[in-house]
């Protein structure tokens, strides 16, 4: 299926030339002057070389039909990452250069889509925010007013996130999956 180079997002698989790649990053650039352009930043998913790639923004591009289904993370061992489709029951293990960074979010249960092609796991799609507790963070220091700076914090699951001065240590809060920002404390 062909779509417009713009189009493109992280965890989407093109096929270029007969070989399957599934995009890192995409950005689209608007320069002022000239074409505006979409860098894509892919891993050939046979053998796992890194590769870039600039495109017009309205360039046609293949992308490759996958299987997108929604999986419950189990468990994590030697082999790998195991998942289990909540309704076949069907498990299936993800290498860790598919997972890669994205790791830190996978706790017990967590619910991420998995594109696979040919029954082999390709791309990994965490839910764009995760709830975490803040195990650490720095006391307010008087005088700081709610609107001023954010400080550092550290989430139960290692991560580094700005917070607003008034959260502290044991409170829970929605971190984005994608840039790792705080976005609002957790309800209930």
């Amino acid at each position: 299926m062909k779509v417009i180079a713009s189009s493109l997002r992280k965890g989407n698989v093109v096929d270029l030339d007969g070989k399957l790649y599934v995009v890192l990053t995409a950005e689209n650039f608007h320069p002022g002057k000239g074409t505006p352009t979409t860098s894509i930043d892919m891993r050939r998913i046979s053998d796992g070389v890194k590769v870039s790639e600039r495109w017009r923004t309205t360039e046609m591009v293949e992308k490759a039909t996958v299987d997108d289904r929604d999986y419950d993370f189990l468990y994590e061992d030697g082999e790998g990452f195991h998942f289990m489709e909540p309704n076949t029951f069907e498990q299936i293990t993800v290498s860790p250069d598919v997972v890669g960074d994205d790791k830190v979010f996978l706790t017990d249960g967590i619910k991420v889509s998995l594109k696979t092609f040919e029954g082999v796991a390709i791309a990994i799609e965490l839910p764009q925010k995760v709830t975490v507790e803040i195990i650490e963070t720095e006391p307010v220091v008087k005088g700081q007013t709610a609107s001023s700076s954010y400080k550092p914090a550290i989430c139960s699951n290692g991560i580094r996130v700005m917070v607003p001065p008034h959260i502290g240590a044991g409170t829970r809060v929605v971190i984005s999956t994608e840039d790792h920002s705080y976005v609002e404390r957790a309800k209930g």
